[in-house]
């Protein structure tokens, strides 16, 4: 496999590949066509503006979110776009079967040969009552994660042994109907279990630094100890998602996160809907809990101007040593979402294509 295919090239003044982790966020007042239309507008933005990756997360049953859908959304996307990678982040394979996984990501991969990431979470996405609506018996849970993953990586490869009970079956399209590329797999985590299994098996790894920040340092140490060198890999690659917003003036860039951070308590609390207006978020009365709750989300996120920002992620990546970092920009409205890529990419100097 290509290794170019998983390690970025920094551009302009970044010290690693900058990319996009796009949650297809929809705010109140907005509809899920116009997120989805967003989404468009910042993966031909990060493809302008020399981005590495735009991908995509699996989420179910969040009205805030229109991503249940991964691969057709990069089917999307992908038909807006031409040069940028394009990926999930994750699908979550417990929730499918291998067999349909390796045959969207081969017609993805057909569509646009040499661009598709296949990243792979263990966890529903969701809440329980909603990952038992869609697995429906399917997989009762993550603990034979390893053994979806050896056999959806068989798929993709065309490669089970003769005598094996899916020897005869053909992951299309795929390697039965002629030499082609297939998408590298990544493993994606915000605790140690992935982290340990990408490393043992040299696959790239990308920890969810956005919501689960305490443990990446750890989680990262843990990936490049277990690291054993591979056919796709003969070092670590880490990238961790990050969550960034840049705004024109630092006030306006707070008032945006809240947004984000009053949904997050609608979520953790039983209650998700669309994201709530930077009004709606001023004006919310926050419990001592709920306050407790909203200090230590927005710690982890870097807002401000684009250069606050710029040295916000700067240090994180000192810090951490990852190899790539993965900005989401979660916010109510689209134009604010958009702008903050642009800013960011000013500030660090990328260059602007045609």
């Amino acid at each position: 496999m290509d290794v170019d295919a998983i390690r970025g090239t920094a551009l302009g003044t970044a010290p690693v590949p900058l990319s996009v982790l796009d949650l297809v966020t929809v705010g109140s007042g907005y509809t899920a066509h116009r997120a989805l239309r967003t989404s468009v507008e910042i993966a031909q933005l990060a493809e302008r503006r020399g981005f590495h990756r735009h991908w995509v997360a699996e989420h179910h049953s969040m009205p805030g979110v229109a991503s249940s859908a991964p691969a057709v959304i990069l089917a999307h996307l992908a038909a807006h776009t031409s040069r940028i990678r394009l990926g999930s982040g994750g699908v979550m394979l417990p929730n499918h079967a291998p067999l349909v996984i390796a045959e969207q990501f081969g017609t993805l991969e057909a569509m646009a040969p040499g661009r598709v990431d296949l990243g792979l979470g263990r966890a529903p996405g969701t809440d329980g009552a909603t990952a038992a609506a869609l697995r429906r018996g399917l997989h009762e849970g993550a603990d034979d994660f390893p053994q979806l993953l050896a056999e959806l990586t068989r798929f993709l490869d065309d490669d089970f042994p003769d005598g094996h009970p899916y020897a005869r079956i053909h992951a299309v399209p795929g390697p039965v109907q002629g030499p082609a590329g297939r998408p590298p797999i990544w493993l994606l985590g915000s605790s140690g279990f992935s982290a340990r299994l990408a490393g043992t098996l040299g696959l790239p790894f990308a920890f969810a630094h956005h919501f689960s920040a305490a443990n990446t340092v750890p989680a990262l140490d843990l990936y490049r100890d277990s690291f054993r060198p591979s056919a796709v890999l003969d070092a670590p690659y880490a990238l961790i998602g990050v969550s960034a917003l840049a705004a024109d003036d630092e006030r306006e860039a707070r008032r945006q996160t809240l947004t984000n951070a009053l949904s997050m308590v609608r979520l953790r609390t039983g209650r998700p809907g669309l994201v709530p207006t930077p009004e709606e978020a001023e004006a919310h009365q926050f419990s001592a809990l709920e306050r407790e709750f909203v200090d230590s989300w927005l710690a982890n996120v870097i807002s401000g101007t684009a250069e606050e920002v710029r040295a916000g992620l700067d240090d994180l990546q000192k810090r951490t040593g990852a190899d790539e970092l993965m900005l989401t920009a979660n916010a109510h409205g689209p134009s604010v979402r958009v702008r903050s890529y642009d800013l960011i990419a000013d500030a660090y100097a990328l260059p602007t294509e045609a």
